[in-house]
């Protein structure tokens, strides 16, 4: 534990000296928020206009820290296996280290590239070539979650789930599109919570705890390290990204950490810890296609406005309240959901 725990600090220094640096070439290259493309909403209503305003101070501030917790974990998380691998050192693994490797990279970066992607079609909107719909987005982002999902079925073999008080139950085909499913409701449900300061990556830090002390009973070298690097990482991002924040992750972190942390979750065997830990993600995303299928079916609205937490900052609730409740929530359901993988 404690190498983990070094990793941890180390990843934590390095991302942390990076980041004044990163965040004045953010403003260099015009890499910031913008109010009327920002995504908030499309809607023309009292709701929508108080959300907008509410948040029209934040023009400005700076977009893709999650570019640099990316590459701070790619860096480090290879440069630590060469070392390791050249050192000697004993590593235990529940699947073959290549074919872990190739399923945490692929979720990483991927993703990583489909939201670096939309993030520049929206900040820079003047430029046909760099239009990506909604519905182009979510196509692709379906896609690449078949691809994880596949790797995790047919290269590693996964096809089982543990059901707490019942034990392990064996899925077969079905698990390819649960796994899908799971993936693209992370991915998407990450990026519809990263909407408020320090709100995703504070309740991804910790469920991210709970799964790196599962990783760590379960001896698995290869998501210990990787998970300990993240944390890292994403802490010292938290420390520029709590209210009033200072840079945004961006949806090039958004879709990349709610999808890896859908595949952590899985590789882990522990599905159903997943949801209920990864819970906040995936009722923000669900009170979205609740209003969207409402409208759509019966021109009725179940919510002022979505997702949630939108809908309680128009309610009244100041920002910073509604970050720290769902920290607080979240760590109640972490507590909860390790308590099940026990059983």
């Amino acid at each position: 534990m404690s190498l983990y725990l070094g990793l941890l600090l180390f990843s934590f220094i390095l991302t942390s000296l990076s980041l004044i640096p990163f965040i004045n070439f953010l403003y260099r290259v015009k890499l910031t928020h913008r109010t009327d493309t920002s995504g908030l909403t499309r809607e023309n209503t009292t709701a929508s206009r108080l959300l907008h305003r509410l948040h029209s101070w934040k023009a400005g501030v700076p977009i893709g820290g999650g570019l640099l917790i990316i590459a701070a974990c790619g860096v480090l998380f290879t440069a630590v296996f060469w070392a390791i691998s050249k050192a000697g050192v004993v590593t235990t693994s529940i699947f073959p280290i290549q074919d872990e490797l190739n399923v945490i990279f692929f979720t990483f970066f991927s993703f990583a590239m489909l939201g670096l992607f939309d993030d520049i079609s929206k900040i820079f909107p003047s430029s046909s070539l760099l239009t990506l719909s909604r519905q182009t987005k979510f196509l692709l982002l379906f896609i690449f979650s078949v691809i994880a999902s596949s790797l995790l079925y047919f290269n590693l073999g996964l096809s089982t789930i543990n059901f707490p008080f019942f034990g392990p139950f064996d899925l077969g085909w079905v698990y390819l599109p649960l796994s899908t499913i799971i993936i693209f409701l992370f991915s998407a449900g990450y990026d519809f919570t990263d909407g408020l300061d320090g709100l995703a990556a504070g309740v991804l830090f910790v469920g991210l705890l709970a799964f790196w002390i599962v990783s760590a009973t379960t001896l698995d070298t290869v998501l210990s390290t990787f998970i300990s690097i993240w944390l890292g990482a994403l802490l010292a991002f938290l420390y520029f990204n709590v209210y009033p924040a200072r840079i945004w992750l961006g949806n090039a972190g958004s879709l990349s950490f709610g999808a890896t942390l859908a595949v952590i979750g899985l590789m882990l065997g522990k599905v159903i810890a997943l949801v209920i830990i990864g819970s906040f993600f995936l009722a923000e995303i669900g009170s979205s296609l609740v209003q969207y299928l409402s409208l759509k079916l019966f021109n009725r609205r179940v919510f002022p406005i979505t997702p949630i937490h939108h809908w309680l900052q128009i309610a009244g609730w100041p920002e910073p309240k509604i970050t720290m409740r769902s920290w607080l929530l979240t760590i109640m359901l972490s507590v909860l959901g390790l308590w099940l993988t026990q059983i």
